[in-house]
């Protein structure tokens, strides 16, 4: 008999797989080894930034006292009694109508106020002239202006990016506390796939889920492992997946989770007595997508359509790994745009379609990315984004604004905002 199964909306589906994320322990690891791990510790300023008082201009240090008065009409004249680098300090100190030529990030000389940009100035043997008067404090980058000792800067559950890598050199973070990154576990199925550098065959296709995830997975930083193609074939089937669960924190398979006769993947979740999450989202693509949880371990089931995989992998997935790390941001950047093109397809379930998403004249618009079947690739290849049609409408005409999910973009958001 043909199992009914009873969808699920996909805020309660993405609910139910965040709540059986495991999370993964701390480590410790080098500040070259950090970029895209997620913080386990906040990032806490150890000094000043600047540490100092400093010259954010090439130009020339004074006392803001000395330029009272000057104009076009009337320039002040300045001698320079010594020059300073990056890195350099001076033990002069300013009198009336001095200066110290100074480079920029220099430390300002302690009688200074000032900084008068080079281009201000008209120089002469010796000396220099401005006109126009400095107050006090003008041209000067002040001692903690950027950050102050203590203060707390990033907090715990942030990705890593390149300037998170910048501000934890700053503050001496040669090693920092992450969460590990869990191993990820990845199977195709399918008696109908044949390897990536094999010559097509009558009813076969090259397997494009496998590889797609794999580079999804790499986006992210997380390393994975494949055990190949299997056939449908219960048995066998069953014995790859116990052994991932050994090796490996996170299985996601492809294919065989629909219900005709070769569809193994609900025989296995029987048989490795899994709780089944769900094992049907009100979703299209990907609408078969099915989560179970064994020995505290998460296995994703995703469709072997490569559209539904591709939408599988991002909706679920990826926020289930990023919360096993701890992240605070799991879930996919959320925006509004203009439709450019009549979509006339009714929507009886919430429908994810691949799309290009562009910023023109102050507006963001949104294009659908081609071929829209679950099926298709080539949509995957062009788009940058989802747009998120609610179900129950019957179709979108060109010019309404419409929700939209941003793809491959570094830091998340922290709710989910689609209803």
């Amino acid at each position: 008999m043909v199992e009914i199964r009873k969808p699920i909306q996909v805020s309660e589906a993405i609910n139910r797989v965040l709540q059986h994320s495991r999370a993964m322990p701390t480590i410790t690891v080098s500040l070259d080894e950090s970029y895209n791990s997620i913080l386990a510790e906040p990032i806490i300023a150890q000094h000043d930034v600047p540490p100092f008082n400093r010259s954010p201009y090439d130009g020339f240090a004074i006392r803001s006292i000395d330029s009272i008065g000057a104009s076009g009409n009337n320039r002040k004249q300045f001698n320079v009694i010594d020059h300073i680098g990056a890195g350099q300090l001076t033990s002069r100190k300013l009198g009336e109508k001095e200066a110290v030529r100074i480079m920029t990030g220099a430390p300002i000389p302690e009688s200074a106020d000032a900084i008068v940009m080079l281009e201000q100035t008209v120089e002469h043997d010796g000396g220099f002239t401005i006109r126009k008067p400095f107050a006090k404090g003008e041209n000067v980058s002040r001692q903690g202006e950027d950050a102050q000792q203590g203060e707390q800067l990033i907090e715990a559950g942030t990705i890593v990016h390149p300037g998170i890598v910048a501000l934890l050199a700053t503050f001496g973070y040669a090693k920092v506390d992450v969460a590990k990154k869990p191993f990820v576990g990845i199977l195709s199925t399918g008696t109908e796939l044949i390897d990536v550098d094999e010559p097509l065959q009558p009813g076969k296709i090259r397997n494009s889920n496998g590889p797609m995830i794999i580079a999804q997975l790499k986006r992210m930083g997380i390393a994975s492992k494949s055990y190949g193609m299997r056939m449908d074939d219960l048995d066998v089937c069953c014995q790859i997946v116990e052994k991932a669960l050994e090796e490996c924190d996170v299985l996601i398979t492809t294919g065989g989770v629909s219900v005709g006769d070769f569809d193994y993947l609900p025989a296995i979740y029987d048989r490795l007595k899994a709780k089944v999450l769900f094992n049907k989202v009100a979703m299209r693509p990907g609408s078969v997508t099915t989560v179970a949880t064994v020995r505290g371990k998460l296995l994703f089931g995703l469709s072997g359509n490569p559209s539904a995989c591709f939408s599988g992998f991002e909706l679920f997935v990826r926020p289930a790994l990023l919360t096993m790390m701890g992240c605070k941001k799991p879930f996919l950047p959320y925006a509004k745009a203009i439709l450019t093109e009549d979509f006339p397809k009714p929507n009886p379930f919430m429908r994810f379609v691949r799309s290009i998403y562009r910023f023109e004249d102050g507006k963001a618009y949104i294009t659908p990315a081609g071929f829209n079947k679950s099926n298709a690739v080539t949509s995957i290849a062009r788009g940058n984004a989802f747009m998120v049609l609610p179900g129950g409408t019957r179709g979108y005409k060109k010019g309404t604004e419409v929700d939209v999910l941003l793809l491959g973009v570094e830091e998340g958001v922290d709710k989910w905002q689609l209803q």
